[in-house]
């Protein structure tokens, strides 16, 4: 599938700090309550639950942490406040269109947050449904290899998927991600598994639909900051782009 963010690849090739586990275990904290609250409280029959939790453990999150989470989505544990899904959109230098999806108990914070993220990176935030078009809601499993493509190719045909791409987890591990629609993203993801595929990563993701091109040092490394300032923020769940960069590009702007 061309025209999908390189951003997903750019976050599996940047090391990851320890000071940056909180803000981790926080944000997938969160989808956990929210997965727990919006229905019932056992991953054995809630699929959004079940890939909140093992995202959880995939991330080195402490048990008692993730049933902290699932009992407090379930209303079983006091404190807090209703958790709203938003999405905010906007554009980065060059045009490039952003589209972030939040969770947050106080919009007007997150809205000052993600404006001042914005206003200090050359970006700025646009109205509802500025870059919105620019995507697609699809579902994602993300497997590791190595990959035997013909196999691939026949499990996707079976579980209905519309595409795949090949990628790279890290340096030394091939992968694919497996594209198929929202409704269809629990039976993708169990035929995977059925056919003995290694499914690291079951999500929905926003997809883009055309792409700008990134062709200078000082706009990659203005756009990479600015995409890990929004992913700092406490309310932040994920940040797409529709950009494209040169793997010698990523190199030079990360420096």
């Amino acid at each position: 599938m061309s025209g999908h963010s390189k951003w997903a690849t750019i976050k599996r090739q940047k090391a990851r700090v320890d000071s940056a586990k909180g803000k981790v275990f926080a944000r997938i904290s969160r989808e956990i309550i929210v997965a727990a609250r919006s229905g019932v409280p056992d991953p054995a029959g809630n699929f959004q639950l079940r890939t909140a939790i093992e995202k959880a453990k995939a991330a080195d999150i402490p048990s008692e942490n993730i049933e902290r989470a699932i009992a407090k989505g379930a209303g079983l544990a006091g404190g807090g406040s209703e958790l709203e899904a938003i999405r905010y959109e906007g554009y980065g230098v060059g045009g490039v269109a952003i589209l972030i999806e939040a969770l947050t108990d106080n919009r007007n914070r997150t809205a000052a947050d993600l404006r001042e993220a914005f206003n200090k990176n050359g970006g700025n935030l646009g109205e509802n449904g500025c870059v919105g078009w620019m995507f697609d809601h699809k579902g994602v499993c993300t497997v590791r290899g190595p990959i035997d493509e013909e196999k691939l190719f026949e499990a996707s045909l079976e579980a209905e998927a519309e595409s795949y791409d090949l990628i790279s987890i890290d340096e030394d591990t091939e992968g694919a991600e497996v594209f198929t629609s929202v409704p269809n993203l629990e039976k993708l993801a169990d035929v995977l598994k059925q056919q003995n595929f290694t499914v690291l990563q079951s999500e929905n993701r926003w997809i883009s639909s055309n792409t700008v091109e990134i062709d200078t040092p000082e706009k990659a490394r203005s756009l990479l900051k600015l995409m890990d300032a929004l992913e700092d923020l406490e309310d932040v769940q994920s940040v797409t782009a529709n950009f494209e960069m040169t793997d010698e590009l990523m190199s030079l702007s990360m420096l």
